[in-house]
């Protein structure tokens, strides 16, 4: 009996599990899961959660109801990997060899990284949202704040949901024009970036909005330091933001048994082949979903999109064939802007957002770039289609990789102006 192991019960993990507890000969193969939490978080619900949309009970659900009842599941974190040895030890003091690996670890915020975060304020006026309790305390915090000075801070790229930080000044925006306080709200976007987003037609479409909104754009602002005590948020050229309330996504690296093991990058990322999605080091070993170095969207869809490659690329090592580079780098995103409206960008390595429609071409019903109540109401539906198709391994009708039918292609120079 050979052993296919996989380390991480998220969104990624879990897609490569089902789907393979579908396909691999269960006489010859044992599936196992390796995480450290029971529980399963629907992360995309946390950006609802701050403003009330979502409790945080509508994000949870236990991993042995979510994963294939063929996978054994082990609850316990990594200690460290051995790939020259095929091992992994855990920290319950179990060793688990392997014949084949998948890495599906994850990133995690780092507030540790940044001078002064976790000092005075913090969880008092100082929140994340990319954690359930982040998201839930902020909710608690907001629904006491009667005006101020609200400044959303991404400290560096990458970071899981490159969009999410805008979703959130975009649902802010909406949130205090709801509770009449708009006009005694500041709202300041602070990025390293020099715009609103990294692909250069989005980041105009979308700084764009935030003008039309009253959201001050604070670009390349590389924040160096955080002072508590005095409300200010320091970057490395002397720049200073004043706040009364700081939303942080902070630095966001792979999980630290990957940098024990020797593994991951600076940042704890895996260096991983860009098609094929296999490590760059080792034959028997598969990256995916955010413990990837690759350059795309730390996003629940290129998770999606690329587990469907390492799911066959794997099958095909199994019959001892070469792995197809079938991945192109693909995302896609619903963004929410507030008063039930919501934008989609779909995109991959070389191809940035462009306008037209998606999935189907000239049909949709989902029109990109562009703020409709259907992208809205599709952003919502998502949370039914992640449970019910995409966790548990069904077929989801949309192609892995980016197709330019139905798109319209902009020209430079209006893109430019």
């Amino acid at each position: 009996m050979k052993t296919l192991l996989i380390l991480g019960g998220g969104t990624a993990g879990t897609m490569v599990a089902n789907k393979l507890a579908k396909k691999l000969d269960a006489d010859h193969w044992r599936i196992t899961v390796v995480d450290k939490d029971e529980t399963h978080y629907y992360q995309p619900g946390f950006i609802y959660v701050p403003f009330g949309v979502y409790q945080p009970e509508d994000t949870m659900r236990p991993k042995r109801r979510v994963i294939n009842k063929r996978v054994d599941i082990i609850f316990s974190g990594i200690e460290v990997i051995e790939p020259e040895a095929g091992r992994v030890r855990l920290e319950n003091g179990q060793n688990m060899a392997y014949d084949i690996l998948v890495i599906a670890t994850g990133c995690e915020i780092r507030p540790d990284q940044i001078q002064g975060l976790t000092n005075a304020g913090w969880k008092e006026n100082i929140f994340d949202f990319y954690t359930l309790e982040g998201s839930a305390a902020l909710n608690t915090f907001m629904e006491k704040f009667e005006g101020g000075r609200v400044v959303l801070n991404v400290a560096e790229m990458p970071i899981k949901c490159p969009v999410a930080p805008l979703e959130f000044v975009f649902l802010a925006d909406w949130y205090f024009t709801r509770r009449g306080l708009r006009d005694k709200v500041d709202i300041t976007y602070a990025t390293p970036l020099p715009g609103a987003f990294t692909k250069p037609v989005a980041s105009q479409t979308l700084g764009h909005m935030l003008k039309d909104r009253g959201i001050d754009l604070a670009p390349d602002f590389v924040v160096s330091e955080v002072d508590g005590n005095k409300q200010v948020m320091k970057s490395w050229d002397g720049r200073e933001i004043p706040y009364d309330l700081l939303v942080t996504i902070p630095t966001n690296m792979g999980v630290r048994a990957i940098e024990r093991s020797g593994m991951g990058d600076d940042l704890n990322f895996i260096p991983t082949d860009p098609k094929t999605l296999q490590s760059k080091t080792y034959e028997n070993i598969w990256v995916l979903g955010d413990a990837t170095n690759l350059p795309t969207s730390k996003a629940g869809s290129v998770a999606h999109f690329e587990h469907e490659v390492v799911v066959e690329n794997i099958l095909r090592q199994v019959k001892g064939l070469s792995p197809k580079p079938a991945f192109d780098g693909h995302a896609n995103c619903f963004i929410e802007t507030g008063f039930n409206k919501g934008l989609m960008i779909d995109f991959n390595y070389e191809v940035e957002p462009l306008e037209g429609t998606y999935p189907i071409p000239l049909v949709g019903p989902f029109s990109l770039l562009k703020e409709t109540q259907i992208n809205h109401l599709g952003k919502l539906s998502f949370r039914w289609i992640y449970w019910n198709i995409l966790m548990p391994g069904h077929h989801l009708p949309v192609t892995n990789e980016m197709s330019m039918v139905g798109k319209r292609k902009f020209v430079p120079s209006l893109a430019q102006n």
